[in-house]
């Protein structure tokens, strides 16, 4: 089930946006402020963002500017009332991957939201990389500088959602719902990680999947 985190902090269009999105299938989570919506988005990384410009506190573009430093991949469609010229250029140059003005049509909402996915799905490049690390969807080889590692399919699956979302906060919650799909229960995510480690490590490079403590796992350098 993909993910969408509404940002608005019209009742009346959150409501709307939640009952329809929810019946086409999606899971909908929802922040009235621009604060809330980055706390959410760092709780459980949303598929796509929907996110209104005129709100309390942070607006809209100053969010975007937030959520692309973490993530430049990650689709977000500005619905807003603002319809000058200027305000989308704005929103463009900001990083939205579409702007879509209020009032609108949910069907032809629904329409742009199908198609920023599908984009972001045939983007998503065959062999992921980070540092020396690289991963090819396609054949299924994992390599580190020159060395090749041997990964069961689970570990693979996991690898490939850090390598999706470098640099990002994954918390244990998320990578339970993303890598085996369910809650799996017990410290499933402790142990795969450690053997992923194992194997990323087994020639003595350094280490690349960090913990930070009480909060989750993140690939990065050290």
């Amino acid at each position: 089930m993909q993910r969408i985190l509404v940002i608005d902090d019209d009742a009346a269009i959150t409501k709307v946006l939640k009952r329809g999105l929810s019946y086409d299938g999606f899971a909908v989570d929802i922040a009235e402020t621009g604060m809330e919506g980055l706390a959410k988005a760092r709780e459980r990384q949303p598929d796509l963002i929907i996110l209104d410009v005129l709100m309390p506190g942070l607006n809209g573009f100053e969010v975007l500017t937030r959520l692309r430093a973490a993530d430049e991949q990650l689709p977000v469609l500005m619905l807003t009332g603002k319809d000058a010229p200027a305000d989308q250029v704005q929103g463009l140059e900001s990083g939205a991957d579409d702007y879509v003005l209020k009032p609108f049509t949910f069907d032809v909402l629904l329409a742009r939201i199908y198609s920023l996915l599908r984009r972001q799905h045939t983007e998503h490049p065959s062999v992921l990389r980070f540092a020396d690390l690289s991963l090819d969807t396609g054949s299924y080889r994992v390599r580190r500088g020159q060395r090749d590692i041997i990964l069961t399919s689970m570990e693979f699956k996991l690898l490939e959602e850090f390598l999706h979302h470098p640099r990002q906060v994954l918390s244990k919650d998320i990578l339970l719902e993303r890598v085996w799909g369910y809650d799996f229960g017990g410290n499933v995510v402790e142990v795969y990680v450690k053997q992923l480690r194992q194997k990323l490590e087994a020639a003595g490079e350094p280490r690349l999947i960090q913990t930070l403590r009480n909060i989750g796992y993140v690939l990065r350098e050290e």
